[in-house]
């Protein structure tokens, strides 16, 4: 037997060292940080998509609803009022997706080119196009032809598919950009 053991004294033995802190599992405190970067991240993208491409917000979402209201309602209403109706959503439409400034003072056959140059379907606005700006002053009796107003539609809903949106100064930027010129002017 061991004389510590003997005298009865506790045993002694050898300091040693701490184990390396692993850096893996992260502590809480990091997962909760990546957790709320990843949700930031979603929310953004979630914003994006819901703003530029969502099937039911927005200028396009409305403006997708109403060409089907048109679209159903062609067989039965008069199809000079429905020009009349296409003709101003096609404006309002143009007015969200380029601005008031470039397209809301266009007439005649200048609309009907900026249309054409605008819309990448290939669609003849120039040619197919001149209903729009006849029909709705045609007289009663004068027969427009539905299956032109159809094609019209159909036209003006894959403009509305194939449209990128305007990009708008956002108020945030350019307060942004003018804390940090003060930011940079009292370094």
């Amino acid at each position: 037997m061991n004389r510590a053991m003997e005298t009865g004294m506790p045993v002694l033995r050898d300091i040693h060292g701490l184990d390396a802190v692993p850096w893996w599992p992260i502590a809480p405190g990091w997962w909760l940080l990546t957790g709320l970067l990843a949700l930031l991240v979603l929310a953004a993208a979630g914003r994006y998509w819901l703003l530029y491409h969502g099937p039911w917000i927005g200028w396009r979402g409305d403006a997708r609803r109403q060409l089907r209201a048109l679209k159903k309602s062609l067989p039965v209403e008069d199809p000079h009022s429905i020009a009349d109706r296409l003709s101003e959503l096609l404006r309002r439409i143009a007015m969200a997706h380029k601005g008031r400034r470039e397209a809301a003072g266009l007439t005649g056959d200048d609309w009907l080119q900026w249309l054409a140059t605008q819309d990448n379907s290939g669609f003849d606005w120039e040619q197919r196009g001149q209903l729009l700006l006849t029909a709705p002053y045609m007289p009663p009796a004068l027969a427009v032809a539905r299956d032109e107003l159809a094609a019209l539609i159909v036209a003006a809903r894959h403009w509305v598919d194939a449209a990128t949106p305007v990009k708008r100064p956002g108020k945030f930027k350019p307060r942004l950009k003018q804390l940090l010129r003060g930011v940079r002017a009292g370094v």
